[in-house]
């Protein structure tokens, strides 16, 4: 049997990532720049043998997906699938407004001074579930165990199946902190400020039962579609 892994990608840079506006099940497209980023990574990652594409069910992971197979040499063969249990983290009536101005709520609700005093001190994320869902006045954020319950159940299903299948690599599509979150399930260590840029990968391996980090946040597979980009061109 194959060694099953997940190469799991956050979906490219949308007008309110740009903008840096709270952006969890609200949804914006991607900007220009977010294609070109995500045609440079589906042109690094054309070779890697894909046996699953999964996304979110976000247009923003929709369309990321979409412009990466439709640079893969297999892409029109791979069978693809959405699940809305990998979407990102809701943020209820906190959707829409500026990123500093839920980072400044959040640390008075948790009794921080400011966003940087809530971070050195190792703030947690069940912890900050917590304070959006009673920040949030519609009544629509997911409690912690809800949050958790669902993204490990959403990404462990994926590459269970990938895995009973005789294993093989899948190609996920998913978001930001839900990223960040699954890494802090698999390791209590990775803590809130996990930087994961728009198009990197975090490759994750899968093997009985349990899932181990192979690697966080890279851009090297948008860097190598770059370098092969210019040789086409030349």
């Amino acid at each position: 049997m194959a060694k099953t892994e997940l190469y799991v990608v956050r979906h490219g840079k949308t007008m309110f990532n740009t903008l840096q506006r709270v952006q969890g099940w609200c949804d914006t497209p991607l900007t220009r720049t977010g294609e070109q980023g995500i045609h440079y990574l589906g042109l690094g990652l054309r070779d890697v043998e894909f046996t699953e594409a999964v996304s979110s069910d976000s247009g923003r992971a929709i369309e990321t997906m979409r412009l990466i197979l439709g640079e893969h040499v297999r892409g029109p063969q791979i069978p693809y699938h959405i699940d809305k249990r990998i979407r990102e983290w809701s943020f209820g009536s906190l959707e829409g407004g500026y990123d500093a101005e839920m980072w400044g709520v959040l640390p008075r609700i948790l009794d921080f001074p400011d966003y940087d005093d809530m971070i050195a001190n190792h703030v947690s994320f069940e912890a900050i579930a917590n304070a959006i869902y009673h920040a949030d006045t519609a009544n629509w954020a997911e409690t912690f165990d809800v949050l958790t319950e669902r993204v490990k159940n959403g990404f462990e299903d994926i590459a269970y199946r990938v895995e009973k299948k005789g294993g093989g690599n899948a190609l996920v599509v998913s978001h930001g902190l839900t990223i960040a979150f699954l890494l802090h399930l698999i390791n209590n260590e990775n803590n809130v400020r996990m930087d994961i840029d728009n198009g990197s990968v975090t490759r994750l391996v899968y093997e009985n039962g349990t899932f181990t980090i192979a690697e966080v946040g890279s851009t090297d597979y948008i860097k190598k579609g770059v370098a092969l980009s210019q040789e086409l061109l030349s």
